[in-house]
């Protein structure tokens, strides 16, 4: 098992404002970028296998959620400030956390029968309040933290609930196909985490597939932003901002405008739109809840063992066919999917 470091906001979106002309964004951003790299590092000379592992058999089950606030450090955990059940603090950062990570908990186990991140009773932890102005939220392989954001460009990280659901997926991608961060494994490793932050916050509503936004991050952005909605568009990659502080959404929605870059991993936050589009086709296409039948075959493809760590867009566009038929049967299921990727431009033979 790799060590991980995955962040919400792609580095090409803080370079950008790290050239702003606002000396405060642009400090922001550079400051962001700083830590992330010295963060990104130390995860590198981590441990292969987290010492939470040792203890897995005996947890006790059902959610254990512990909150840490790190005062606006950088020494993590932090300073323990919310144990599960304990009362709420009145600082609704923490009262985000807490329900977020409670929230993403509640779609792997009563959906998908998956008894936290690592199937183990894993606890969930968050670190709140980190850094100054930090414009990120990131998954280290072992906890969830969240900065405040600048309060101009980005607000607090807590505020989208898919941020929360996508980051701690990518812990439930460590613990099963740990798709290799780079290239087009690595856009799937991005894509699952916005697939199922998606499902969490939509669970979470009650929304239908029709009824859901299909955006990643909606609420985060600050008043410094004049165009743009959210990080992501699963519905229309590419269309999430067009600003002059942020740029434009670069991600493709079909293999024709896929980007070849050396830059964030091999693009890993750009090309993960066109696995994110044909996700959002197969649940459109079902209707209904997209947690359901959509989600579940992207769950079954994901923990059914079949991928290989270095899986390309079309090792997953094959798996995900195998775990439709596998489960529903030669069905509009596995039309919808089979559909669904030719439109993106990743034919299944």
């Amino acid at each position: 098992m790799t060590p991980h470091f995955c962040t919400i906001v792609p580095p090409h979106i803080l370079e950008r404002v790290a050239r702003s002309a606002d000396p405060a964004l642009a400090e922001a951003a550079r400051r962001t970028l700083v830590v992330d790299a010295a963060q990104r590092t130390a995860r590198g000379l981590a441990p292969t296998e987290p010492a939470h592992r040792a203890t897995a058999k005996a947890r006790a089950a059902g959610v254990q959620r512990t909150i840490y606030d790190v005062r606006n450090g950088t020494d993590l955990p932090g300073a323990k400030i919310r144990g599960e059940g304990g009362e709420e603090t009145g600082d609704v950062t923490e009262n985000r956390a807490y329900a977020g990570l409670g929230a993403t908990y509640d779609l792997f186990k009563n959906v998908y029968g998956r008894e936290s991140i690592d199937g183990e009773a894993m606890p969930l932890l968050a670190s709140i309040h980190y850094d100054e102005k930090y414009d990120n939220a990131f998954w280290n392989g072992e906890q969830m933290v969240f900065g405040d954001g600048d309060g101009e460009l980005f607000l607090d990280f807590t505020i989208p609930l898919d941020v929360i659901g996508h980051e701690l997926a990518h812990g439930v991608t460590q613990h099963t196909a740990d798709l290799a961060y780079y290239g087009q494994s690595g856009a799937l490793n991005e894509s699952m985490s916005d697939v199922f932050g998606s499902l969490v916050k939509q669970y979470a509503l009650g929304q239908t597939a029709d009824q859901a936004d299909w955006l990643i991050g909606a609420g985060l952005l600050g008043p410094a932003v004049d165009r743009g909605e959210a990080l992501r568009s699963m519905k229309a990659p590419g269309t999430a901002y067009d600003d002059d502080v942020l740029g434009k959404d670069p991600q493709p929605a079909t293999m024709d405008d896929y980007v070849r870059t050396h830059a964030d991993n091999g693009g890993v936050h750009i090309n993960s739109g066109i696995p994110n589009h044909a996700f959002y086709l197969v649940a459109t296409a079902l209707g209904g809840n997209a947690w359901e039948r959509a989600g579940q075959i992207w769950y079954d493809t994901l923990t059914g063992g079949s991928l290989s760590s270095e899986a390309d867009f079309a090792e997953f566009a094959a798996a995900t066919v195998a775990a439709a038929k596998a489960r529903y049967g030669d069905g509009e299921e596995v039309t919808a999917v089979r559909d669904a990727w030719s439109a993106v431009g990743v034919p299944v033979d």
